[in-house]
């Protein structure tokens, strides 16, 4: 990607590469292509493009972007556009034989769904947690309840406080996100990314006291968390601890060497 200019760090200590945030949002759309099995043609267009139609500065809160049949599709908090063309996505509900067609407004169905989550007002009911994973890319709110009925059967199922907590920031839910994670480390103490999401989310929230102690808790849980360590370092370096920094990235390169 840097070769082939999609992506423009520039030079540290020791000629060491540094990437800005719009660089690491474009290598971390260009994996997530690569793992649904676009063509290599097909993903250089898409990050050529999506390189060109993002602003100086890109929130990080809520963007993902990922494989929706066979389009590149971008998430912006609740809106969605294509990556290639930078037209935005939306959904339609009617009869086009009839003659009728209107827009689908999934906003309030959606934070009914939060709130019915957050407020612990399910009841258990079975194994959710498949069913959730599969519902995510057609239904966001049916995944959100499924997600929630599988924590309310088992309250110790840390796959489904991580991907509930990873769904509601991805959608813009911060606050609602930040109240999953915290509930399920309570619930799953040795669950090291647990921590490691909570602190992603802190990070982005500009919380950055908290964010550290979330990836110091992450860490002390499993040493061998490398995103951990770079994220730390970027942290130490952000609030003025560079000896900090320094040595957390030193972990970081062991680990990924």
């Amino acid at each position: 990607m840097v070769t082939a200019g999609f992506v423009t760090p520039g030079r540290g200590d020791r000629n060491a590469l540094r990437f800005s945030f719009q660089d690491l949002i474009v290598l971390r759309a260009a994996k997530a292509l690569a793992d649904a099995g676009f063509s290599q043609r097909r993903i250089v267009k898409s990050m050529r493009e999506l390189r060109r139609n993002l602003p100086s500065s890109m929130p990080l809160s809520g963007l993902s972007i990922g494989a929706e049949g066979d389009r590149v599709v971008v998430r912006e908090g609740r809106k969605r556009w294509q990556a290639d063309s930078g037209q935005y996505l939306l959904a339609f509900d009617g009869s086009p034989e009839a003659g009728t067609l209107g827009v689908v407004e999934r906003k309030p169905q959606l934070a009914g769904a939060v709130a019915e989550v957050v407020e612990g007002e399910l009841d258990p009911a079975g194994d959710w947690f498949s069913t959730a994973v599969a519902l995510e890319a057609d239904d966001m709110g049916a995944a959100v309840r499924a997600y929630g009925r599988a924590i309310a059967t088992n309250q110790h199922h840390a796959d489904a406080y991580l991907n509930l907590g990873r769904l509601l920031h991805e959608i813009g839910y911060l606050p609602e996100a930040e109240k999953i994670y915290r509930v399920g480390i309570k619930a799953c103490p040795r669950e090291a990314l647990l921590q490691y999401n909570l602190g992603v989310l802190m990070d982005d929230k500009g919380r950055r006291a908290e964010a550290i102690a979330a990836y110091l808790a992450a860490l002390k849980i499993d040493a061998s968390l490398a995103d951990g360590h770079y994220n730390l370092a970027l942290l130490y370096e952000a609030v003025g601890k560079e000896r900090d920094a320094i040595r957390h990235m030193a972990h970081y390169r062991k680990l990924t060497r």
